[in-house]
């Protein structure tokens, strides 16, 4: 087997990880116990290298290049590999430990995955976590996220699917708005109703309203004056404000529906749902910490 790395260049790989962790050479040299000349040294002797530049550096501060960010999700993942190994056949495994990179769209971040974070870092305080909240689809590879929840299952083939829930979705509008414009009695009700919309990130396309009726999953078409984009807790929010009717996930506004704040709507439709999706890569490249989530989130999320 040809040798491609010795150990300076490794080190090298690790000075680099801190600097771009940390951004800045200085707090780099502290972390690591050297001097800031050898963390500007080994950055130096990377880029020459890789014929890359990695950083660009100012008086003030340093920040990564778009190759510098690639070359850095990189090695980040390969020394945490590195580090999960070295645990595993020294007996460590039972204790996670590094970073965890993780991307949930905003409803399921903030009604499901955020509340459990506290208890995950109290069972597991080695595992830091970082939390990308947002509707966009993310890559695994280039950007280095280590789990995503995201709503449909991927075309690439490298990642596991595995369903978390399927999350009831229920019609709702506020006592002010039902004052006003009336309650909807019948599906085809909905065309005389301010019906809020949302349109999904990556389409640009409005989400259908899916009801139940005589047994099947229908698409109903809606119509209105207002429309979210990128946030879907956006609709909720006008929906509180007695905008108009907006469907939604149930675990969203049940504690509005107990309250009195929202009213569910043409229950006799309702009974459908939408999946919530766990995608990582394939065991044989997870680490420790990854599987120690997976199972975390399985045992607390609610069964489908």
């Amino acid at each position: 087997m040809k040798r491609y790395f010795d150990d300076v260049l490794l080190g090298s790989i690790e000075l680099f990880c801190f600097a771009a962790e940390l951004g800045s050479f200085t707090a780099a040299a502290t972390a690591a116990g050297v001097t800031p000349a050898a963390v500007s040294r080994s950055i130096a002797r990377l880029e020459e290298r890789l014929g890359v530049r990695l950083f660009v550096r100012t008086t003030r501060q340093i920040r990564l290049t778009d190759g510098g960010r690639l070359y850095f999700e990189q090695c980040r993942q390969a020394l945490s590999q590195l580090t999960d190994a070295e645990r595993q056949v020294t007996g460590g495994q039972a204790k996670p430990a590094g970073a965890l990179r993780i991307s949930a769209p905003t409803p399921y971040a903030h009604y499901r995955l955020l509340p459990l974070l506290g208890e995950f870092r109290r069972r597991y305080p080695e595992v830091t976590l970082d939390i990308h909240v947002s509707n966009r689809n993310i890559d695994f590879a280039d950007e280095g996220y280590d789990l995503a929840i995201r709503g449909r299952s991927p075309a690439d083939s490298n990642l596991i699917a595995r369903k978390l829930e399927d999350a009831e979705l229920v019609l709702v509008a506020a006592p002010a708005y039902l004052k006003r414009a009336g309650k909807p009695k019948k599906l085809e009700d909905l065309q005389n109703h301010e019906c809020v919309q949302f349109d999904l990130p990556s389409t640009g396309k409005r989400i259908p309203w899916p009801f139940m009726v005589d047994g099947a999953q229908v698409d109903v078409p809606t119509g209105g004056g207002l429309c979210c984009s990128e946030d879907v807790l956006g609709i909720v929010t006008l929906a509180r404000a007695g905008a108009g009717l907006v469907q939604t996930y149930r675990f969203i506004v049940e504690q509005d529906l107990a309250r009195g704040d929202l009213v569910e709507l043409l229950p006799q439709h309702g009974g459908t749902s939408r999946p919530f999706i766990l995608l990582y890569p394939h065991a044989r490249h997870l680490s420790l910490r990854v599987r120690t989530f997976v199972d975390f989130l399985i045992e607390k999320l609610p069964r489908s």
